[in-house]
This record gives structure tokens, C-alpha cells and sequence, in this order.
């Protein structure tokens, strides 16, 4: 079975678990611990992000390169089209979304957190113990803001970033207007970049993540509520009902479950 090691709530994760469900491929969800993991992850695969994929002997990084192979290894249904018009803009959108959308939400949602203290415990892992939501919880957001300026999120960088999300959702609602998918007439890598890097301006609603119900269905303040955006995100939603798979037991092997610890061979 392939295995994708990864942190549940990386959009570049998300993005590929997307993929993985619309070419029907069951595949087993392995949770990266940040540190000491990615050190595993490095030995695995030569460099320390997640995602990364690993297929028999073949082991791919990379959410892009991710995709292109699985579309090489199992072609159908197809990732990219194969008309060169709309292959040229199916990669370029893809590449658009990974450096905008998928670089700019995490500076808009840490805006979010500096301002939001139910929003920064509830993002917490499910078994944080209830001592140290309290603590996180309790951390001013003044020093929020200031350790933001020590990682580049200072509030004006925060402000640009959600400036020019809104500006992409906004272009985003306008091409789908009056068509079901971003490129073609079906659903291309193009489309399944663009939903999967959104997820943390808003949430999927349904059991798609292992996270909190309270935060299914939430995001930004000032996005995800807005209707402004309402033709994105129901967009968005009829793409999860319709290609992504729900959450199942672990025990079984068919579809993927909630993530396992990482164990490297």
C-alpha cells in the first residue's frame, strides 16, 4: 500500500490526500512528530518536508512531484490534460496556487491566531494535555505578534498576505462563475491544488480531517464567513463530496484513516 508521510494539517498534505482519493488509490496516512521526525524524513528522502510519498522501493517529495509520478504511475483518471493548451494553464495555475495561496494562508492564519485564542487551542493535537491548552491559550497576543516579527509574520506581512488572498478568492469566484472546474470540463491537478491549499483559510466541512468538530467548517474571520467568497468555497465543498473520502476506521485498508505515528523502515 503507498504511504504518505505527512502532518495532518499541511495544506501541501491535503493537496496530495486529494489526489490520492480521486485516482482511487488507498494509501496509509503516517504523522510526521516536527523535530525529531523529520530527521527520520531526511534519511528517507534527502530533505525534511512533508509531504512525501513512498511506493514500493520509490520514495517522491514534494506535493508537485508527488502528483506528476502518480499520474506517470497510475494515469487514470488523469491528473494533467493532455490537450497543450490546457496543460499550459493546468501547471501554471498549480504553480500559482502553491506560491500564493499555499505560502500566504499560513501568514494570514497565523494573523488569526495572534487575535484568536480559541482558535489557537483548538488547532492544538487532540491528545495535547488539557494543562497546556490552558497555557497556549493564555499567551498574550501582544507576544504573539512579537514572536511573529522573529519568523517574518510581522502584522504588516500578515495584512499584505491577507490583502492578496482576498484578491485571488476573489479571481478564483470569478472563473467559476459559470463553470464546474478551473481548467477543463473535469477536475485536473489544477483544481485539487487550488481546494487543497485553501484549507486553512477554512476548514472542510465533514470528516475529512482528523481535527476538532469545532473547527469543521471554520476558518479566517473575514474569509470563511464572508459571502463574498460563498462561490469559492461551495465550489470547494461540491469537489470534497464528490472526490474526497471521509475518515474510516484504521483497521481498515481500503481508504485512508486517521493518521498512525511515523515509522520508518
Amino acid at each position: 500500500m503507498l504511504e504518505l508521510y505527512q502532518f495532518e494539517l499541511s495544506q501541501y498534505s491535503e493537496k496530495v490526500r486529494l489526489i490520492l482519493d480521486y485516482k482511487g488509490l488507498a494509501y496509509r496516512k503516517i504523522e510526521v512528530t516536527p523535530g525529531i521526525g523529520q530527521l527520520d524524513i531526511f534519511k528517507m528522502s534527502g530533505q525534511r518536508k512533508v509531504p512525501v510519498l513512498k511506493d514500493g522501493n520509490e520514495v517522491i517529495a514534494d506535493s508537485t512531484a508527488i502528483a506528476k509520478y502518480l499520474d506517470r504511475k497510475y494515469p487514470d483518471p488523469p491528473l494533467i490534460p493532455a490537450d497543450p493548451q490546457l496543460r499550459g494553464v493546468c501547471l501554471l495555475m498549480e504553480e500559482w496556487a502553491d506560491e500564493s495561496i499555499g505560502v500566504k494562508s499560513r501568514k494570514v492564519l497565523y494573523g488569526a491566531l495572534s487575535q484568536s485564542l480559541s482558535l489557537r487551542t483548538a488547532l492544538l493535537p487532540s491528545a495535547t494535555p488539557d494543562v497546556l491548552k490552558i497555557l497556549v491559550g493564555s499567551v498574550p497576543s501582544e507576544l504573539v505578534n512579537i514572536l511573529g516579527f522573529g519568523i517574518g509574520y510581522g502584522p504588516d506581512v500578515v495584512q499584505s498576505a491577507t490583502e492578496d488572498i482576498k484578491q485571488d478568492l476573489e479571481a478564483l469566484c470569478l472563473l467559476l462563475m459559470n463553470r464546474p472546474y478551473l481548467v477543463a470540463d473535469h477536475p485536473t491537478l489544477a483544481d485539487f491544488a487550488v481546494a487543497g491549499l485553501s484549507m486553512l483559510l477554512k476548514f472542510p466541512e465533514g470528516n475529512y480531517l482528523d481535527i476538532p468538530e469545532n473547527l469543521k467548517g471554520k476558518g479566517i474571520p473575514g474569509i470563511a464567513d464572508s459571502m463574498a467568497y460563498e462561490t469559492f468555497f461551495n465550489w470547494r465543498d461540491r469537489l470534497y463530496a464528490d472526490y474526497r473520502k471521509t475518515l474510516i476506521p484504521s483497521s481498515s485498508t481500503s481508504a485512508p484513516s486517521a493518521p498512525t505515528s511515523i515509522q520508518i523502515d
